[in-house]
């Protein structure tokens, strides 16, 4: 499913695992819950999309040209993800799992980060202007 077209869908709970999905457009999709179990989301747009609660774990390949602006990815399991690089401004990711990621690079202004753990993720270089760490 590379470079597909999703934007605005429903698909809720669905078991998207190891699904390919680069380049895809996913902006303002519903997918709380989902299983993104090892899926490749490089280039992919998440702008405005629902990943609330979402399985992300070991996300790869949502580095560099991914755009997730103004996504809620709150309670999101993305330990060790390769997020480096990646366009997180103003993203929700309150209470999210982010231990061991690579944030290297990455935009984060004005990202809600409330009670998320950050334990042994990597920031250097990532833009934190705006940013929420407040517990």
């Amino acid at each position: 499913m590379a470079a597909a077209i999703l934007k605005n869908a429903d698909l809720g709970a669905a078991n998207l695992a190891k699904a390919q999905l680069a380049a895809a457009d996913l902006s303002g999709i519903f997918a709380a819950r989902a299983v993104l179990h090892l899926a490749s989301l490089r280039g992919a747009n998440l702008s405005h999309a629902n990943l609330a609660g979402a399985d992300l774990t070991p996300l790869k390949n949502l580095r560099g040209t991914a755009r997730v602006i103004e996504a809620n990815l709150s309670a999101a399991n993305l330990s060790g993800a390769n997020l480096s690089g990646a366009k997180l401004a103003q993203c929700h990711l309150v209470r999210a799992d982010l231990r061991g990621a690579n944030l290297t690079d990455a935009d984060l202004t004005g990202a809600y980060l409330r009670g998320a753990d950050l334990s042994g993720a990597e920031l250097s270089g990532a833009k934190l202007d705006g940013t929420l760490l407040a517990k």
